[in-house]
């Protein structure tokens, strides 16, 4: 199944646990979500923000 936009919220929000559980501070990744999966990466985007708004967690997103 392909993944929806309340699944990438919930998965960004166990990695924002993840992440202040371990003191990871650093994230490095693709675009996800927005290859196979096709959304949209605007709105992936402002997902992203949103979760990890008001953390120290540097969020460095690639793309070929």
């Amino acid at each position: 199944h392909k993944p929806t936009y309340e699944d990438m919220r919930k998965s960004l929000e166990a990695m924002k646990a993840h992440c202040l559980n371990n003191g990871v501070t650093d994230i490095s990744m693709p675009r996800i979500g927005c290859g196979l999966d096709r959304l949209d990466w605007n709105k992936v985007s402002a997902i992203l923000e949103e979760v990890f708004e008001g953390t120290d967690i540097k969020i460095t997103v690639y793309s070929l």
